[in-house]
């Protein structure tokens, strides 16, 4: 039922195609991709690493969830997807950050890291968060 609901929201100014949350069969392929390349760090069920927002020794952050809890939703997907693609890097973190989440470029094709946007953002289904995440990305599309 949910799905039926979202079916009828309008796609956000920061929403790519090629992450289509309603595209079955894209979302069936980021759920095998997920599976074999993220959920290591990122959780089986999207819900990251304990205590996400609290730097470790080291003084890098841990995983953080990709469910609603998370602020993987924040974001647009053209930076989800460079940020997968490319690692946390300029221009998607400060020079010098350091940070435990890998390029995934030379592993995966553009495809599959679309894919797995896909099946992600298939999770964000509280019409409170994806009127949020609309309103974000318009903002952001304004500057």
């Amino acid at each position: 039922m949910l799905m039926l609901s979202a079916c009828s929201e309008p796609a956000a100014l920061g929403d790519d195609p090629r992450a289509n949350p309603r595209d079955a069969g894209k979302v069936a392929l980021g759920a095998r991709v997920y599976a074999q390349n993220c959920a290591a760090c990122h959780g089986a069920k999207l819900e990251g690493q304990p205590d996400w927002r609290k730097r470790l020794p080291n003084g890098r952050l841990p995983a953080p969830p990709h469910d609603e809890s998370g602020h993987t939703w924040h974001h647009p997907d053209n930076v989800l997807f460079g940020i997968t693609k490319n690692g946390l890097v300029p221009p998607y973190a400060p020079k010098d950050y350091e940070s435990d989440m890998p390029s995934f470029g030379g592993k995966l094709s553009d495809e599959e890291i679309w894919s797995v946007l896909a099946y992600i953002k298939s999770h964000w289904t509280s019409r409170e968060m994806l009127g949020a995440r609309a309103q974000m990305t318009r903002s952001a599309g304004r500057q």
